[in-house]
């Protein structure tokens, strides 16, 4: 073993003393070895030059962090290949310099800010790796963290998303990826769905297949390719959750993160072929399901399918599936496999940001001209749209029951809140991710190793600009810049984060790395960060108030967000008939 890989592992061993005795997760200790890599990152200059099984790829150092950047990691799936499993890439001889990002997979709806611009691109499954040690003749193998992006499977990209400070901080190798999306990603046909072939979650086997090509290569990145955590946010948390669900993921992955969507929302396989017919009869190529309507399907360019999937500013959602219960990739509705203890068991972090609604309903403030604050009225008719009962999960059957609407608006009563957008929020928030996130911790504290989390810092950076009236908070997708340094979307506005907030995403790199070398964000022990236990267990509440990192229970969150009103509702019970 190295000196390096001796200091590391005295350091975190030491690290991990302290933490069991309830001093927090021991940052000093990270910072003196991040100061540590610096004499290896030289001496490796010379060695980025990596011998993956598809061919050489040559990588550059960056702020004491190695990458390689834009690997393909699956054949084009453009052609015969679209909307099929994805296939391996050729070989390769000449060095590939990984310097760039591969391009964005085909995308219309850009989210707001979230994501974009709008492209094209079929051929875009490529790969990233950020690596503090990329000497292959060193012993020790690091942790993998495999992240997978949001993006409510329409859109989203991986060159908005820097590892360096989980590389480099958390001493892990870094994997980010591109995956087919929206109608490209998750289409079912019967054309295409009796091919013979894995069918309809295409997104998902492309994340699939980027873990084999981890399990692969990773080792000459200086990664353990038996140790895997995956992990994504929003859309990439349902990601993650697909495989956790899946069997065809067994064995490529050791531990799972879900950072604001911890149950993947699936479309039964009967409505999804509906969609999917109705975008072939809209696209021209009729209602049958032969050989020649797939021929005519992947013979539409790029440009015509993806005018099917919404515009640059809304997505219509008239054709778009997204997951989809297909009864191989995923064989039932999530829920009903957790309750059943049908799924790759690992211990997991499970979690959500405070005030996620807001992330959302900035969207309608956003695109209205001139901009103005959202009102009772604008918040009223959206709750007789959502809660009349004419809607449910994934396009099932209608999911409320008659007297919701008036329900849910004395439940949320503009006297209780500052505005109607927050009034707004507290309901998106409550109703979307709160509450099915808890009902998902009851489920699984039982099966596996579970830690929870409430994201709480409402000063976060906000990359919209200012909106009159609108209080963004601890909103969705305000904790990716504490892991991945200035996130700022696709196309916002970066901000650096403050003292305070950088002291709090230290202390959230410190934890998820030690999630993924140890399966325990604390190392070891259960403090400061408690294991979950059923029905009351404890979330980590991650905070820059003076009071820092601190714990509430469950009972405390529910009431928080209203779950047990929620519960009622039967939001989250299984779709099966």
């Amino acid at each position: 073993m190295s000196k390096l890989s001796k200091l590391w592992r005295r350091l975190r061993s030491r690290a991990d003393t302290l933490r069991a005795s309830g001093a927090g997760f021991a940052l000093s200790l990270l910072f003196a070895t991040s100061a540590a890599l610096t004499p290896l990152q030289a001496d490796a200059a010379g060695k980025l030059r990596v011998e993956t099984k598809e061919g050489p790829v040559k990588g550059f150092l960056n702020n004491g962090v190695a990458e390689f950047l834009g690997i393909p990691y699956a054949a084009p799936p453009i052609g015969n290949l679209r909307w099929r499993p994805p296939q391996k890439h050729e070989r390769w001889t000449n060095v590939l310099h990984a310097t760039a990002y591969g391009p964005s997979c085909a995308q219309i709806y850009e989210l707001g800010l979230f994501a974009g611009p709008a492209n094209n691109n079929e051929d875009c499954l490529y790969i990233n790796v950020f690596t503090p040690d990329v000497d292959p003749a060193g012993k020790e193998k690091l942790p993998v963290m495999f992240w997978s992006y949001g993006g409510a499977a329409v859109d989203g990209e991986s060159n908005d998303y820097d590892g360096s400070k989980l590389a480099r901080d958390g001493h892990t190798v870094v994997v980010t990826f591109n995956y087919r999306q929206n109608l490209f990603g998750f289409l079912a046909h019967p054309a295409l769905d009796h091919e013979g072939h894995l069918f309809a979650n295409y997104g998902i086997l492309d994340n699939q297949f980027a873990l084999k090509w981890v399990k692969r290569n990773i080792e000459k990145f200086g990664g353990d390719p038996n140790n895997v955590t995956v992990f994504g946010q929003s859309a990439g948390a349902r990601n993650t959750g697909s495989e956790v669900l899946s069997p065809l993921a067994k064995g490529l992955f050791n531990r799972a993160i879900f950072e604001s969507g911890a149950i993947p929302i699936e479309t039964p396989l009967s409505i999804a072929e509906a969609k999917g017919t109705a975008f072939a009869v809209a696209a021209g190529c009729g209602s049958l399901s032969d050989a020649a309507t797939a021929k005519c399907l992947r013979s539409l360019s790029a440009a015509r399918v993806e005018s099917f999937a919404g515009t640059t500013t809304s997505s219509n959602g008239a054709y778009l599936a997204g997951l989809i219960t297909d009864g191989q990739i995923l064989p039932l509705p999530a829920i009903d496999q957790y309750l059943s203890g049908n799924f790759n068991h690992v211990p997991i972090i499970n979690g959500n940001a405070e005030n996620e609604g807001n992330f959302f309903i900035v969207l309608t403030e956003y695109f209205e001209s001139p901009r103005a604050p959202l009102t009772e009225a604008q918040f009223v008719a959206y709750v007789n749209s959502v809660y009349s009962g004419n809607a449910g999960p994934g396009g099932s059957p209608p999911a409320y029951p008659p007297g919701t609407v008036a329900a849910v608006l004395a439940q949320y009563p503009l006297s209780a809140y500052p505005s109607p957008q927050l009034q707004w929020g507290a309901l998106e928030t409550d109703a979307n991710y709160s509450c099915i996130s808890r009902h998902m911790d009851q489920i699984l504290a039982s099966q596996v190793p579970l830690y929870t989390y409430e994201f709480r810092d409402q000063t976060a950076p906000f990359y919209y600009p200012p909106m009159p009236g609108f209080a963004s908070l601890a909103y969705h997708t305000s904790d990716i810049q504490y892991y991945w340094p200035l996130y700022h979307g696709g196309q916002g506005t970066p901000h650096p984060l403050n003292s305070k907030q950088e002291e709090l995403s230290d202390q959230l790199v410190t934890a998820w790395t030690n999630f993924a070398w140890t399966g325990n964000p604390n190392g070891q022990g259960n403090k400061p960060w408690p294991r979950y236990k059923a029905p009351n267990g404890l979330f980590l509440a991650e905070d820059i108030k003076p009071a820092g990192l601190s714990t509430f229970t469950a009972d405390q969150f529910s009431a928080e967000h209203h779950c047990d009103f929620w519960d009622k509702l039967l939001v989250y019970k299984s779709t099966t008939p």
